[in-house]
């Protein structure tokens, strides 16, 4: 899912007047006939962008979309860090470190 806001460069609780102020600056600035290096993909964004949030109905709806998606991504999260955390092998003491390090040594020698 896109994030409006940062394509249009304002945060979440930007006023109406702040959102149509910054699409207008920003279609100056990407629109192809002021701009020989735009692309036009850039001029589509910002009107999908633009179209949702200017409309308070399509914004809520939007809001309540990615704040889903936001703790949907979190949980995915969590979860690969407990299967990670599993995988992982236990970590030891230091004295167990030692102890290791200590028969590990005396094999060696014995080996020898």
């Amino acid at each position: 899912m896109p994030d409006y806001y940062a394509i249009l460069e304002v945060s979440p609780t930007a006023t109406a007047t702040e959102i149509r102020r910054s699409y207008r600056r920003l279609a100056r600035l990407h629109h192809p006939d002021l701009n020989q290096q735009a692309l036009d993909i850039h001029i589509k964004r910002l009107n999908e962008a633009y179209e949702v949030l200017r409309d308070p109905l399509k914004r809520a709806a939007y809001d309540q979309q990615l704040a889903e998606e936001k703790r949907r991504a979190a949980e995915r999260a969590a979860s690969r860090r407990k299967q990670e955390q599993a995988r992982r092998e236990p970590e030891m003491t230091w004295a167990e470190g030692i102890v290791g390090f200590v028969r590990e040594f005396k094999k060696g020698l014995q080996d020898e």
